[in-house]
């Protein structure tokens, strides 16, 4: 999955630990305890992708419709995550990471339209095995930019040889004009180093309402045709 919009940065290399900064030596240190913490996050990924799979071919074959347009994932790499570590002043081991950093593993799911981000979300955790630890509805709640998706972090049980670890995982829900637009956005954020522009924000404000307006119209044209 393509780095999300609050991903962290790229470790520098040259970060001193005396200067209060990430030592690469830590980092090479952890060896196979990192490998091994990162594996849970991956499997915790492939669950949710996995339910989801179910959950399209479901409806699919049920009712000859495909709510989901596509699904990306990822999981963010060591320099990453010990980056976002720096940024919020935490301490420097894993436990601290499994406590406090909750989108190590992120899934992006593409919807048709907002109702689907909502389906979606309402069966993928009604499952037994999943359980929501946070929800931010900026569908129902827009972003001052004008970003709508649907966010969450969840958690799922992964089952390894030394026993069960429930692991966190990010869950954002959006439509296709709105995948497009945030897209976009983040493309003119990472040109301008987080400094746009004002006349350019407002744009991207009018845009992001249009692309609101596009999806309610074309949802509104699917119910008639569909029921």
């Amino acid at each position: 999955m393509e780095t999300t919009e609050d991903g962290g940065g790229v470790m520098d290399p040259s970060v001193d630990a005396a200067a209060g900064g990430i030592s690469p030596d830590w980092l090479s240190g952890l060896g196979a305890q990192l490998r091994l913490f990162l594996l849970e996050y991956e499997f915790g990924l492939r669950e949710i992708e996995t339910k989801i799979a179910i959950l399209r071919d479901e409806f699919l074959h049920m009712h000859d419709y495909n709510p989901i347009e596509h699904v990306t994932s990822r999981v963010k790499s060591p320099e990453s995550i010990l980056s976002k570590v720096e940024r919020r002043g935490l301490e420097r081991s894993l436990d601290s990471v499994r406590a406090n950093v909750t989108d190590i593993a992120g899934v992006r799911v593409t919807c048709s339209f907002n109702a689907d981000a909502y389906r979606i979300f309402e069966l993928l955790t009604a499952q037994d095995d999943v359980t929501t630890r946070r929800v931010s509805d900026y569908i129902a709640e827009p972003k001052a930019n004008g970003y709508k998706s649907l966010h969450a972090i969840v958690e799922v049980p992964v089952f390894l040889s030394s026993g069960a670890v429930r692991v966190p995982v990010e869950i954002q829900l959006r439509s296709i004009a709105m995948d497009f637009w945030a897209s976009l956005e983040h493309k003119i954020y990472y040109k301008y180093d987080g400094e746009v522009p004002d006349a350019l924000l407002q744009e991207l404000k009018e845009a992001a309402d249009t692309a609101s307006e596009l999806d309610s119209r074309m949802e509104r044209l699917h119910r008639e045709l569909h029921g």
